[in-house]
């Protein structure tokens, strides 16, 4: 076990892994081998500082900051990014929050600087220029010379003294000869161009033997046999988690302030000090809730005299702190090559160690294996914890579950751990209770594990298995809708809005300990308002709360009479805020699901909506006689119809006007070279050679506008629709594997490396004619 300064190795091709057994979170934050890390979902990381070290490949528990991803990872910056979404409406999978102060710099010494020097075009475009012109120019120089060295060793004297063309003919006039001359020169060109692909050869030959090795380690567990029930595993072997490291006080010349005057902090009061410091420019420094909250925490960290001294935030000047670690962070960007190569071998050295564990005598990957470093909550929304200090875990707050024939893990010198446990009915390799919220966080495998596998193929069965008894179901509740008591009532309209919405049923927890969302069983009168009419549709219910993340959800739908009728009676002589279904409850609904089929929950049915709509989409909108460009198009509006249905919602991309201009400029490109190449086409007449080449230049030409325009088509319906959570979490990919299948479309094209190892189970196990 080991303390660690240094970050998992990134990989960037991987991204978007989330516990199967959850709604999937963007914001959890991913570790080196682009897993979630089980940081508290209400994540309270120095977001700004993470983006520079991610960046930058450097530690990423330097001076207290978190993340637990390696560097060189554009993924696990995105996605670190998006897990401060607080504060947004639509926000889900969002690129673009807390950009400011990575767009901030120190101020200028002087108002010229504010100002760079702009290069002259001309002189840019000319230096580019000459380079590609020098380039082409070494590059023949090289080819030419490699061709003469290899005449020199093949020819003989006499051949030398004939290698000019023009001067053999004015010497001999023998044009034949000259002709045999440049047959023999072309033979050797060939040859030496033969010889020289024979080491891209072997290069092909290793790809493919490296690819056959990493087959040969797949564990194809969907070949064995099940488990018995409630067995997760036989043998489990791992080196435990990595914690990070001791706080390091900061340089003597960096000062806090105090009224105006320098004060030296304990180092326990300046670590808690220096978490608020990186803050500073944040919107967090800013809220009331956020100061309140880490001043109280702050003090039970100080001595007895600092808590005398210092009574008052408004008081206190962390600039300094804050200059220090800006100046940090551009140090970190400004690393040579060799030092951040450094870096990334302890760092990759960290995860061979750690970052795999040994199942049944298959090593698998962990999720994440690093411990939370210590800093300030922030939660979403307007979390009434925000600003809250969350502690550093130790060893003696860790569980360890390993076999029982396993060597347990040394902890860190000094420290032991709080438990070693041999339970095999699990899957977490450690667990310890955040201090918080009091949850329980767990170190787990890799989404692409057995482990991890087994549990989603479970999941979407589940779903499956709802198809037998959904129609029932649906006429029971209808049946509900009528009955004389008033808790059959309300649970019959709630299973109505979770069937035909897909919303969440929520969760129950105690006022003031989070933030205010909820789901359907927690509805307040105040979340709905009843529409007799609107817009000609009539018995319109228009919905607007904060739902899971705090991701607002507002949707006006027309339902049917029985229902509106119930609503209407549910919330007579009630107040704004009192609840909805005030004789409902989630445990109470879930355990009436469960009695209906073994295993039913509320989140089953939005599992089983999702993959069914996204079924019948593919089934509608996909037509044999598609190109490539627009069977994509037609996979996302369908993946976009399950969004939609499941509010997975993000905030417009800051840069997607520019995008799109830029669509737009490609576009109006292509026409004209369409329009040009109309023109050549008419005027080659009576050369039917090349009339036929510009006719399939022609053609190319009009595909490639085609793709274009489908493209800016697809980017302008889901720019604010987060396809990413519902793919990766609510559809059986079986039904995008199927369909890749049916109508050859490379399942690359739909999920990226790591999520083709997470399902990997699903490519192997179906062919093209599986359905939901």
């Amino acid at each position: 076990m080991a303390n660690s300064s240094s970050a998992d190795e990134s990989d960037p091709q991987q991204s978007d892994n989330y516990d199967s057994d959850q709604d999937f979170d963007d914001s959890k934050v991913r570790n080196g081998n682009g897993q979630k890390h089980n940081y508290d979902s209400d994540n309270d990381y120095d977001d700004f500082e993470m983006k520079e070290e991610l960046k930058s490949e450097l530690d990423s528990y330097q001076d207290g900051s978190e993340s637990n991803g390696l560097m060189n990872n554009n993924n696990a910056i995105n996605n670190h990014h998006s897990a401060n979404r607080n504060n947004h409406s639509y926000k889900e999978e969002s690129d673009d929050d807390d950009n400011d102060y990575k767009k901030k710099r120190k101020y200028p010494d002087s108002e010229d600087d504010f100002i760079p020097k702009k290069k002259s075009k001309k002189n840019k475009k000319e230096k580019e220029k000459k380079s590609k012109t020098k380039h082409k120019k070494i590059k023949k120089e090289e080819s030419d010379d490699e061709f003469e060295d290899y005449l020199e060793t093949k020819s003989t004297k006499k051949s030398k003294k004939s290698n000019d063309k023009h001067s053999q003919i004015h010497e001999d006039g023998d044009k034949k000869k000259i002709k045999n001359k440049k047959i023999e020169e072309d033979g050797l060109k060939k040859k030496i161009k033969k010889e020289k692909s024979k080491p891209e050869e072997k290069t092909e030959k290793g790809k493919r033997k490296k690819k056959e090795d990493e087959e040969e380690h797949i564990w194809k567990w969907w070949e064995e046999e099940r488990p018995g029930e409630g067995i997760k595993w036989k043998t489990l072997e791992h080196n435990g988690p990595v914690f990070p490291p001791d706080y390091e006080p900061l340089p003597k010349n960096v000062k806090f302030y105090y009224n105006g005057k320098h004060m030296e902090l304990s180092p326990g009061a300046e670590e808690v000090a220096s978490f608020y410091a990186k803050m500073l420019d944040h919107d967090y420094t800013s809220k009331d809730v956020f100061n309140k909250n880490f001043f109280k925490d702050w003090r039970k960290t100080m001595t007895d005299k600092e808590k005398e001294i210092i009574t008052d935030l408004s008081l206190c000047n962390f600039k300094k702190m804050n200059e220090y670690f800006k100046d940090q962070t551009e140090k970190r960007k400004q690393m040579t090559k060799e030092e951040k190569l450094e870096i990334k071998k302890k760092n990759e050295e960290a995860v061979l160690k750690y970052g795999y564990c040994i199942v049944d005598g298959h090593k698998q990957k962990i999720g994440n294996f690093r411990i939370e470093p210590p800093g300030l909550f922030r939660g979403r929304g307007e979390h009434p914890k925000m600003g809250k200090l969350k502690k550093r875990v130790q060893p003696e707050d860790i569980i360890i579950n390993i076999g029982d024939k396993a060597k347990a893990p040394i902890p860190p010198a000094g420290h032991k751990w709080k438990e070693i446990r041999h339970d095999n009915t699990v899957t977490w390799l450690a667990s310890w209770t955040e201090n918080i919220m009091g949850n329980v966080k767990y170190i787990m495998l890799n989404p692409s594990s057995k482990l991890k596998s087994i549990k989603d193929w479970q999941k979407y069965e589940k779903a499956r298995e709802l198809k037998k008894y959904v129609a029932k179901i649906r006429a029971d509740y209808r049946t509900d809708f009528k009955s004389h008591e008033m808790m059959k009532r309300q649970r019959a309209v709630a299973l109505y809005f979770i069937d035909k919405l897909a919303l969440r049923a929520g969760n129950e927890k105690e006022e003031g300990e989070t933030a205010d969302t909820v789901g359907c069983c927690s509805l307040r009168v105040e979340h709905i308002t009843l529409n007799e009419e609107k817009n000609g549709n009539q018995y319109v219910v228009d919905f607007d709360f904060l739902g899971k993340d705090s991701i607002r959800y507002i949707n006006s739908v027309s339902v049917e009479k029985r229902v509106f009728k119930n609503l209407k009676h549910f919330i007579q002589h009630k107040q704004p805020g009192d609840d909805l279904f005030d004789r409902l409850t989630t445990s109470s609904l879930n355990k009436y699901l469960n009695s209906l089929m073994d295993g039913l929950t509320a989140k089953v049915f939005r599992t089983y909506n999702a993959s069914n709509t996204l079924q019948q989409q593919l089934n509608e909108l996909t037509k044999a006689d598609m190109n490539l460009p627009e069977k994509m198009l037609a996979y996302n509006r369908a993946n976009r119809s399950v969004a939609l249905l499941c509010n997975h919602q993000r905030a417009v991309p800051k840069t997607f006007d520019k995008q799109m201009e830029n669509l737009s400029v490609k576009i109006q490109d292509k026409k004209s070279q369409i329009k040009e190449q109309k023109k050549i086409y008419k005027e080659s007449k009576g050369d039917s050679a090349a009339r036929d080449k510009h006719k399939k230049k022609l053609k190319t030409l009009e595909e490639q506008l085609k793709k274009l325009e489908v493209q800016k088509v697809d980017k302008e319906e889901n720019k604010q629709i987060a396809l990413g959570t519902s793919k990766l979490n609510y559809l059986d990919p079986r039904i995008s594997v199927a369909w890749c299948k049916k109508w050859q479309v490379p399942i690359d094209k739909i999920y990226n490396k790591t999520q083709r190892d997470k399902f990997r189970w699903a490519i192997e196990m179906v062919g093209p004619d599986y359905q939901f």
